[in-house]
């Protein structure tokens, strides 16, 4: 650093030295070599400081995107139809990152109406203000961007971003987040081959206005028309079903290698069974948690959960193999809609597939399903983002400090209007989002009085928050009175799943939790009739979204927020961003964007006009040698 300011000074010195023309004795004067040897001594000074700050900051290095939201024309059933694109892509860009990396997305929304973009699975320690909810964040107006700026701190494993406004959704706008481990930790099994995601999600012909529509007027959705695989429709595996034309996903593999494959259910309402013909799905992790590695034939993904297999290409490969996502828990004699197909295509294969597809699990047998969920295990010995071993935070060994049951229903007419509610409470999204309301000490914008049970009471719209305690440790019971499978999402943290089970919940069902080596994750599914647990270990300061994530349900306010709040202040919190979007009561604050991103017109410094250039050259020059080592440091 000495050395940079000494030849600071003598560059600034040698820039300034020429005799002056107004006033003043001439200062004496650099001779042209000797401001050209300060120049360079200066310049590789800076390119030396450049270098050495990398290095120390190459464990977290940054990771740059520039994504455009935009509507795009597809045709994944075979009618066009309009879907959201991110950079001209359905589904979007893989945001494929590591452990701690910080990262940044501009997204500019070229949509016409508000747009949000949230993290599925994503923690943002101690950093609500990225999460991209309307709780969180003022939405980006159309022809606007936004920067998001978080950290994958303390995070490995499978998750996806989504637009969260307005059932958005439900045409697209979805991408996949990948967190690598560090080098430093070791996988729990051998490296892949190769790495594959997968997006499956059930789909409509209507468009996005008709879908909302018909929420709101009828308090549900029909049947999909369609399942899709990474966005394309199905292979045409009956020809009285599928069309001919359309077109399907092929994924392609090499005989002998294992592949990893990541599957995200990004559909609206529909649980689906994921299963490829005649290959084992080897589990070996969910939503940011090694799992026990145990073989499924099949395994049933339910609304914005998502599953990392192993799958080794062990065949022979006589020909093509079918991948299958079919939907659970739907009547099979009126479902007459094609389910989601798509190829695996080994090198050395002999023909295309043909004949039935792989058998689905019994449709009604919902028990198996139960069990199956029961049997996904935490692999307590396996290390995640950290060194030490999963297993060593000993969950069942805490006390439980706050407890609350959450009972969900069908939807009912709440003043006229169709609405789902949680605890007999229809969210109410307020103009301001919450996290404003309490940076700027908003009165009357929400209320933390979420009751912890169903109160014997009609129903209501309100804004009423759930008050965590910083560092408790709560339990949350689901109650499912509806007859469709649900699921529900927690923002900010990953939860412990550890009992679930039909009937009424009581204390005494306690006595059937694990505590041991339940999963961690954000996602959980509560079938019909049944009940689900989790316990939460509240680290995580801030006010967290809490949701259904069936799109209908959410839609119609099965959602609310977790506040918590640290009575200490915290210097490691983030602060209020300082490009934050203001509405609602703070729309003053707020000006227009034309004018925050344009550039500032200050005067110049006369140096001349070859010198002016070398530097402009000199600087490119570093920011590209900069932005090389920052790939060489996060792969980028």
């Amino acid at each position: 650093m000495p050395l940079l300011i000494l030849s600071f000074f003598c560059f600034w010195s040698s820039l300034i030295s020429f005799p002056r023309s107004r006033g003043g004795d001439p200062m004496p004067s650099f001779s042209s070599s000797s401001r050209c040897c300060c120049f360079f001594f200066f310049f590789f000074s800076l390119l030396q400081l450049l270098l050495l700050s990398n290095l120390c900051f190459a464990a977290d290095p940054f990771a740059f995107f520039d994504w455009t939201v935009s509507y795009l024309t597809g045709s994944p059933l075979g009618d066009k139809q309009q879907v959201i694109g991110v950079n001209g892509q359905f589904p979007g860009p893989i945001l494929n990152v590591t452990t701690n990396w910080n990262v940044v997305v501009n997204v500019k929304n070229d949509l016409d109406e508000p747009l949000l973009i949230t993290w599925n699975g994503l923690q943002h320690r101690k950093n609500s203000w990225q999460d991209g909810v309307s709780g969180t964040n003022c939405p980006i107006p159309p022809g606007w961007n936004w920067t998001y700026q978080f950290q994958v701190k303390d995070q490995i494993g499978s998750f996806f971003y989504f637009p969260s406004l307005n059932f958005q959704r439900a045409i697209g706008g979805f991408g996949g987040i990948t967190v690598n481990n560090r080098e430093v930790i070791p996988l729990p099994f051998g490296l892949p081959d190769g790495d594959i995601t997968i997006f499956i999600g059930d789909w409509y012909f209507k468009s996005l206005k008709k879908l909302r529509k018909e929420v709101e007027d009828e308090g549900k959705i029909g049947a999909p028309d369609g399942i899709l695989i990474n966005g394309l429709g199905p292979y045409n595996y009956d020809k009285d079903l599928v069309r001919e034309g359309i077109p399907y996903e092929v994924i392609n593999v090499e005989p002998g290698k294992t592949y990893r494959l990541r599957v995200h259910n990004v559909g609206i309402s529909t649980s689906l069974n994921f299963r490829i013909q005649n290959h084992n799905l080897l589990l070996v992790e969910t939503e940011g948690s090694y799992t026990n590695q145990q073989m499924y034939m099949n395994m049933d993904i339910h609304v914005g959960q998502s599953y990392s297999f192993l799958v080794t290409m062990d065949q022979n490969a006589t020909s093509d193999y079918y991948i299958v996502a079919s939907p659970r828990f739907s009547n099979a004699s009126i479902w007459k809609k094609p389910v989601g197909v798509a190829i695996l295509h080994y090198t050395n294969s002999m023909g295309p597939v043909s004949g039935p597809l792989p058998d689905p699990p019994n449709e009604n047998d919902i028990f198996t399903s139960m069990n199956q969920a029961r049997s996904i295990r935490w692999n307590v010995t396996a290390s995640g983002a950290r060194p030490n071993p999963q297993g060593s935070f000993k969950y069942g060994e805490i006390t439980v400090t706050d407890l609350y049951v959450i009972l969900s229903g069908p939807p009912e007419l709440v003043d006229g209007k169709w609405q789902t509610t949680l605890n007999g409470i229809s969210y109410f999204s307020p103009s301001t989002p919450l996290n404003l309301a309490q940076q700027f000490n908003l009165p009357g914008v929400y209320k933390v009085d979420f009751p912890n049970k169903m109160m014997d009471r009609p129903p209501k719209l309100d804004t009423s928050l759930i008050n965590g305690t910083f560092k408790g440790f709560m339990e949350i019971i689901f109650q499912n009175n509806d007859t469709l499978t649900k699921s529900y999402h927690l923002d900010g943290y990953a939860f412990f799943v550890v009992g679930m089970d039909f009937g009424l919940w009581t204390e005494n069902s306690r006595g059937t939790y694990n505590k041991w080596d339940g999963v961690a994750r954000s996602t959980v599914q509560v079938f019909p009739g049944a009940w689900a647990a989790i316990l939460i270990s509240l680290d995580n300061a801030g006010i967290w979204n809490l949701r259904a994530e069936n799109l209908d349900s959410w839609y119609l306010g099965q959602e609310l927020y977790l506040s918590v709040v640290n009575p200490e202040k915290d210097t490691d919190e983030v602060a209020l961003p300082g490009n934050t979007i203001y509405c609602g009561a703070l729309s003053a604050l707020q000006s227009d964007q034309a004018g925050r991103v344009k550039f500032s017109d200050s005067p110049s410094i006369s140096i001349g006009s070859n010198v002016f250039t070398i530097i402009l050259a000199m600087t490119a020059l570093l920011l590209s040698i900069n932005q090389q080592n920052l790939v060489i440091c996060g792969n980028i």
